[in-house]
């Protein structure tokens, strides 16, 4: 997110990360496509915000320390800070600034909307990642989402020639090997809806 230069300017990690997952889009599998090229890993929760507070504030009445107190118990000081959230949460960054000379601390010069929920989300979870032959392994996608898309569907390659259409799933391996399943999502809406955004893990399966 950038602020213009009368306020406060805050960019997050989250746009790039969001760049970074549109991507897979082009290289995305089809239902029932076992031999597409690969999905990457699911990308890290994008956490982690950079604040500038220069351009909203009278630098010729200066020096000035930045207090910027980040929502999460977390204070930094410095006229430009970076830090990274331990939950993926709604949060509202306040900016105090003290006059070095005087001392007078000039509370609230900025309050920053930081929306860390409202991102697309393509991931999923594995009740193991090392089993047996015939051991079942349960399969999740609970923070999955695409925001902008409707009726998105959610369909599991577990590359075993197996393909199942639903949010969650169970799956039992029956030769042993390395398996890199599949999670990959497509909904109603833009061109990036209709596009599979694809994810993948692998899961081992022993003798």
């Amino acid at each position: 997110m950038r602020f213009s230069p009368a306020i406060i300017s805050a960019k997050t990690a989250l746009l790039a990360g969001l760049l970074v997952l549109a991507g897979f889009a082009a290289q995305a599998q089809q239902a029932g496509d076992t031999t597409s090229v690969g999905c990457g890993p699911p990308l890290p929760r994008m956490l982690c915000v950079d604040l500038d507070g220069r351009p909203s504030i009278d630098e010729p009445a200066g020096p000035f320390t930045y207090q910027w107190h980040m929502g999460d118990g977390t204070t930094l000081t410095g006229p430009t800070v970076s830090h990274c959230y331990k939950e993926r949460k709604n949060y509202v960054v306040e900016l105090d600034v003290i006059v070095d000379k005087t001392g007078e601390i000039r509370r609230g010069q900025k309050y920053i909307p930081v929306n860390l929920v409202q991102q697309d989300i393509v991931d999923f979870t594995a009740s193991a990642t090392r089993v047996r032959v015939g051991q079942p392994v349960s399969f999740d996608s609970p923070e999955a989402q695409l925001l902008t898309c409707r009726n998105v569907q959610f369909i599991w390659d577990f590359r075993d020639g197996t393909i199942v259409q639903s949010r969650t799933a169970q799956h039992v391996f029956r030769r042993p090997g390395t398996y890199a399943v599949r999670f990959s999502m497509r909904g109603y809406g833009s061109q990036a809806c209709v596009a599979s955004h694809c994810v993948s893990r692998e899961i081992v399966v022993e003798p």
